[in-house]
């Protein structure tokens, strides 16, 4: 008995099957950087803050007056063509005092978030992978720093020091301002320790710090970036905030804060001095927090 159903002839081209290998898989940041790429608001705010960090490494790029030259002669007057800003009470050239402002207000802003990131990070991995004890105590003291308001804390603890430079100030924000940041990373490093990748690592004899350093927290430390990157801008405006309430900065600094505070009693007669200072101290803030959007947005795929 013979088979007469007919099979289709196979083409002698196709027998050898092509097979393109596989990639790597794509991370999450390959991800984030590949929807950052062609994101407006990442694009305005990265090139805002490119500006502004350029302005305070290089000032005399954007300005060749010496801020501290100045001529009581030039008292007050109002923006020229000669002298875009105009001159401030002691006859400071103004484009030149808010340039190197720039320096003081960014540097304070880097200098609190990068701080406040290592005691989030130190005390959140703690917290977060070891539990019991050394949870329940580091989220007390938590809890304590958090019943603090920033500004009113600053305010207290700034009026007693009798020199108030860019490291005392600096210093008091960071004091007040890690709470945050440990509790957000301290919930991420919760979810990802539970991940089937953390209990391989256990399982093949990783050290506790391993597994902390290699595994968790690369997955972990995504919200705190995003917060990190608003903090920056947070605060240079607390800073300027204080300043402008006369317990930051000390003169002769230069600052954004102590430029406005100045100018308070003359918004009327010389508007200049609120105005120029105020929208530079605006933008940078305003593209920190825009930065920080378009982060969240794009390290976040349930926002996609």
């Amino acid at each position: 008995m013979t088979d007469d159903r007919k099979f289709p002839e196979i083409d002698p081209a196709i027998t050898e099957l092509e097979v393109e290998p596989v990639g790597k898989p794509a991370s999450l940041w390959s991800d984030a950087w590949k929807e950052l790429r062609t994101s407006p608001m990442f694009v305005v705010s990265a090139l805002l803050i490119l500006v502004f960090i350029v302005m305070a490494i290089a000032p005399s790029l954007f300005t060749s007056v010496d801020p501290e030259a100045c001529n009581l002669r030039h008292s007050l007057e109002l923006p020229s063509a000669e002298h875009w800003f105009g001159y401030d009470l002691q006859g400071c050239d103004y484009l030149a005092r808010t340039v190197y402002g720039t320096r003081v207000s960014i540097s304070i802003g880097v200098i609190v978030t990068v701080f406040a990131v290592l005691i989030a990070l130190v005390l959140g991995s703690l917290a977060g992978y070891y539990g019991g004890i050394m949870d329940t105590i580091i989220a007390r003291i938590t809890d304590i720093w958090f019943a603090i308001p920033t500004i009113l804390g600053g305010i207290v603890i700034l009026s007693l020091l009798q020199r108030r430079g860019l490291w005392q100030v600096s210093l008091v924000l960071v004091l007040l301002g890690w709470p945050t940041m440990l509790r957000l990373l301290r919930s991420a490093v919760l979810s990802a320790k539970e991940q089937d990748y953390v209990d391989a690592a256990r399982a093949l004899g990783a050290s506790d710090f391993r597994i902390i350093v290699r595994h968790i927290l690369p997955n972990a430390i995504a919200p705190v970036i995003v917060y990190a990157t608003i903090t920056v801008g947070v605060v240079i405006s607390a800073e300027a905030a204080l300043s402008f309430l006369g317990v930051g900065l000390q003169l002769p600094a230069i600052s954004w804060g102590l430029m406005i505070s100045g100018a308070q009693t003359r918004i009327l007669n010389s508007p200049h001095l609120l105005l120029f200072p105020g929208a530079f101290l605006s933008m940078t803030v305003f593209s920190f927090i825009l930065m920080g959007d378009a982060l969240r947005d794009a390290l976040d795929p349930k926002l996609r």
